[in-house]
């Protein structure tokens, strides 16, 4: 690639404010195995670079997969093209090197490992699962790890640079009994290794899929109407990243797309609700060293005893609206300009005893897995999909329920919740926003929702 400060000093020409560059290489294994066939298998490289200037208050970027000097430098200028002529950046002499590192190691690089080792891995979890019950007709199973390289050159002089990892495995079952189909999957991974896959971390992870279907087969249909839910840490944390976290970022909550717009300082939840986001976390999906503007990481507190703090910024909302940065400016490759996203998000765990929490509720309902759902991020109504649930009866966990989901709005369930867990469980997945996909966690406690609407086919 040409020097970076030549290419900065075409993108900030004219009454560009700030311009960075992205430079990127991915080395990534993918594996799709489906009814005891690899239907891919694909082991590649990806590498390009993202340009960028900004202007107030407007954005200008451009990708390519070329590192040539003359190409980079031409979109530099084509770029420029879109910038007034007045005014102009001071560029510094030299940058400022940083080389961030995490508190933890990688055992076993998954790049180091043949691809026959991972081959034979997979088929040895749809083994395992198609041997716990012959009433499982398809296995489905994803597995992917990747090697990301990211260097980040800005016009405020400051170099940064990343090598972030990442391991998932993801398996689905479909069973049928007597013509009724039920489907049940799961999803366990992060900033690991290879070595994070033991026989005993598969098995566990079978186990936990297969143990839900069976569970389905004979499980009661959903009562709906206005019930007590206890959401359990095993939920992770969907709720939050749906009802609340993509609300608070900047880019929405600034801009009147959030019903969290204007409310820092105000009280959004209940004393016991305390909100952060953690790029920190030893191993989390969501996890790393510096965000894709080479903001290095920190532990944002969003929510503190039910009071709004701060939302989650990306350089070109900071910059816009005076804040600083929390590091949270995302994208899924060189070819997306950044935005503000999620990390590892979750609620803080509380006092209570789990077991405290269930024993309190005489009659609703305890979730221990929700799928995919819908919010409206300008009134907060979300609607989720129970894929794990029981009655619970008289302080005790009952019999499995389907078909059931979940209806409320973030800022009222927030506000309602009056227990908090001392426990916390993650979960993992793919966060999808304007067209971008990326790795994050969440988490939560046991939670007590008093009153929420439960939808189900049994009144």
């Amino acid at each position: 690639m040409v020097e970076p400060e030549k290419i900065l000093k075409e993108l900030t020409e004219g009454n560009s404010i700030y311009a960075d560059i992205f430079e990127e290489k991915r080395e990534y294994t993918r594996i799709h195995l489906e009814s005891s066939r690899f239907e891919k298998i694909e082991k590649g490289m990806d590498k390009g670079v993202g340009l960028r200037t900004i202007s107030p208050w407007k954005t200008f970027f451009a990708s390519t997969n070329s590192t040539d000097e003359k190409h980079l430098m031409d979109i530099a200028r084509e770029l420029k093209r879109f910038l007034k002529k007045n005014g102009n950046v001071t560029m510094p002499e030299d940058f400022n090197v940083i080389t961030p590192g995490y508190p933890f190691k990688i055992k076993i690089d998954p790049h180091d490992i043949d691809l026959g080792i991972k081959l034979k891995m997979v088929k040895k979890v749809e083994e395992m699962a198609r041997s716990t019950d012959k009433r499982i007709i398809q296995v489905r199973i994803f597995y992917l790890d990747s090697r990301q390289k990211v260097n980040i050159y800005a016009s405020d002089g400051v170099f940064t640079s990343d090598e972030r990892k990442q391991v998932v495995l993801n398996m689905t079952v479909i069973g049928e009994e007597e013509g009724e189909m039920q489907t049940a999957y799961e999803s366990i991974g992060g900033f690991y290794g290879f070595d994070y896959f033991t026989d005993e971390k598969l098995e566990q992870f079978v186990k936990k899929v297969t143990n839900r279907l069976k569970g389905l087969f004979t499980a009661k249909e959903a009562p709906m109407g206005i019930k007590t839910v206890v959401l359990s840490s095993e939920a992770g944390g969907t709720m939050i990243h749906e009802a609340i976290g993509h609300g608070l970022e900047a880019d929405l909550a600034m801009e009147g797309l959030s019903c969290y717009k204007g409310m820092i300082g105000e009280k959004i939840a209940s004393d016991l609700i305390s909100v952060v986001d953690d790029k920190t976390i030893p191993h989390m999906r969501g996890t790393y060293a510096c965000d894709d503007e080479g903001i290095l990481s920190e532990r944002t507190v969003l929510v503190e005893n039910g009071i709004l703090k701060n939302y989650l910024f990306d350089k070109f909302h900071a910059m816009k609206y005076g804040k600083k940065s929390t590091g949270n400016g995302r994208r899924e490759s060189y070819r997306f300009k950044p935005i503000p996203r999620m990390s590892n998000t979750m609620i803080l765990p509380g006092n209570a005893n789990p077991e405290d929490i269930i024993a309190s509720v005489d009659e609703g309902i305890f979730v221990v897995k929700m799928g995919g759902g819908q919010v409206d991020t300008v009134r907060g109504d979300f609607v989720f999909e129970i894929t794990e649930g029981y009655i619970i009866e008289h302080g005790k966990i009952g019999d499995m329920i389907k078909n059931a989901t979940m209806m409320g709005n973030g800022p009222n369930v927030l506000k309602e919740i009056d227990m908090v867990g001392n426990d916390l469980g993650f979960g993992i997945g793919t966060c999808g926003k304007d067209g971008q996909g990326v790795p994050v966690s969440d988490a939560q406690p046991t939670l007590r929702i008093p009153k929420i609407v439960v939808g189900g086919k049994n009144i």
